[in-house]
């Protein structure tokens, strides 16, 4: 059997292996490289999102709140602006029912004190009499036992007699007095009497409670730009005294609040005749006079 014997040489092979694990050394170390590189850039790339996304985010909430700080800077603003006209407004108001006290004041304390002045006069009238009398014939009837004392002498019996006349005269004297005092008093208190009759009224009409109309009128309107409503009532003055009109004037500031404005579509007839009166005798021209008269046809009326 024939024998052969080969000789491989590796050497070659071994350095293209040797080259080969080189190259894959090389491309590894490229690969981790590159790994690194992307991880840094990822990461880089996050934080710059996140920085952008944070400094949007930041710059929409500062913006919203810039947005609403204005707003509420502006309705702060306009509200103190509101706020003082209404303080405005209050003062004048303010002032304004001041004088309307004082002047009310001033005017019911005139009244009074002539109420007070005219009813001391009265007073002092009607005990004028009682006055009179007490001071000029209460003494002398309270002294009268001193007044009607007579000294009768002891020494002389002869005298008693005329010494009973004596007393009897004077006690007539004294009664014809106090009688004729009674008398001017009586007719003194009955002068009074019918001085007071004359006064005062006894007629059975105006005693008793009675129902009496009279035209009132209430005006309602706004002398500012604010919701603030003036009320005012005028009395008529016709055979009306101060202190009934001032009376009735309450009654009405009183009951006012109880009072309801309905709507109405047509006005009364009588005021309706009133205005047209009043448009006719006017020196208006005639087409100030038609104008007058569609507005008042036109609007619209409220009645209590």
């Amino acid at each position: 059997m024939a024998t052969f014997n080969y000789t491989v040489d590796t050497q070659p092979m071994a350095a293209e292996l040797s080259s080969v694990s080189r190259h894959v050394n090389v491309t590894t170390g490229a690969v981790v490289a590159m790994q690194a590189a992307v991880i840094k850039a990822e990461a880089k790339a996050a934080d710059h999102v996140s920085n952008n996304v944070n400094k949007g985010f930041y710059s929409l909430i500062r913006s919203q709140i810039s947005q609403k700080m204005a707003k509420l800077q502006s309705e702060v603003d306009s509200n103190l602006m509101q706020l003082n006209q209404q303080k405005k407004a209050l003062i004048s108001i303010k002032s304004r029912m001041q004088r309307d006290y004082n002047m009310i004041a001033s005017r019911y304390l005139k009244l009074f004190n002539g109420l007070n002045a005219n009813l001391k006069n009265r007073v002092f009238e009607l005990d004028k009499p009682t006055i009179n009398f007490a001071v000029k014939e209460v003494d002398k009837v309270s002294n009268r036992i001193k007044y009607l004392t007579a000294t009768i002498p002891i020494a002389q019996l002869e005298s008693i007699s005329l010494s009973q006349k004596i007393v009897a005269s004077n006690l007539k004297h004294k009664g014809q007095n106090v009688i004729n005092s009674m008398k001017s008093f009586l007719l003194e208190m009955n002068a009074q009497k019918k001085l007071t009759d004359q006064i005062l009224i006894n007629d059975s009409r105006y005693t008793r409670a009675a129902r009496t109309y009279m035209p009132i009128l209430i005006s309602e309107c706004n002398r500012d730009r604010t919701e603030n409503k003036s009320i005012e009532i005028y009395v008529s003055d016709v055979e009306l005294d101060k202190l009934t009109r001032a009376a009735v004037t309450n009654k009405v500031y009183a009951e006012l609040k109880d009072m309801e404005w309905k709507p109405t579509t047509t006005p009364n007839q009588e005021i309706k005749s009133e205005f047209s009166k009043l448009l006719a005798n006017c020196s208006k021209p005639q087409r100030v006079k038609d104008r007058t008269m569609n507005l008042f046809q036109s609007n619209s009326f409220q009645t209590i």
